[in-house]
């Protein structure tokens, strides 16, 4: 059994990359923003612990409004720390949880996980992959997706580490440019991997 780790940007393509490598390795993907926004719910430890830190105001309909939070913590880069602190004390937890519920049924394991190095799972795993995109797909895929102007995404991603940071930390780096070339990289990586 092995654990894969992939990370990336913020549009990069992970979720795309997570489950064409779950396609092709008997595996599970364990998606750490999932996690998160489950956790962010109804009265949990997460939800309360964000609420004392945060106020009550990014709390709506008893969930975490995402919008604001967003707002706060890619406007604040000690906020956004706060944030991570919080995140990572859970949802750490709950993915070496579901790794422990997995690993006797699977090949593989996939961590789909945007902060993998700084939340420290890359300690855990086999192999960590970097997903990098043009930073004009970026923009595109975060406006679709969260429904933002081009503004908060161009901010959302000055927000996180460039591409040299997980082309110099990840063991390997699929471009997510072109879906046939990624199709060839994955199957090339899967199986150096084996």
């Amino acid at each position: 059994m092995k654990i894969i780790g992939i990370t990336g940007n913020s549009g990069s393509g992970k979720s795309t990359i997570s489950k064409m490598v779950q396609d092709k390795c008997n595996g599970i993907v364990i998606d750490a923003d999932k996690i998160a926004r489950n956790m962010a719910c109804a009265d949990s430890n997460y939800l309360k612990e964000i609420a004392n830190v945060f106020g009550t105001d990014i709390i709506s309909n008893n969930k975490l409004d995402r919008k604001k939070m967003a707002d706060i913590i890619f406007n604040d880069k000690i906020q956004k720390e706060k944030m991570d602190k919080i995140t990572f004390k859970y949802v750490v937890n709950e993915i070496k949880l579901r790794i422990n519920l997995a690993k006797e049924q699977y090949d593989c394991i996939i961590l789909d996980v945007p902060l993998l190095f700084e939340s420290k799972l890359n300690e855990i795993c086999d192999y960590t992959i970097g997903v990098i995109a043009k930073e004009e797909d970026k923009i595109c895929r975060i406006c679709k997706r969260d429904n933002i102007n081009r503004e908060k995404a161009i901010q959302r991603i000055n927000s996180q580490p460039s591409d040299e940071f997980y082309i110099n930390n990840c063991d390997y780096i699929i471009n997510n440019s072109n879906i046939e070339e990624i199709r060839v990289k994955v199957n090339e990586m899967l199986i150096k991997l084996q």
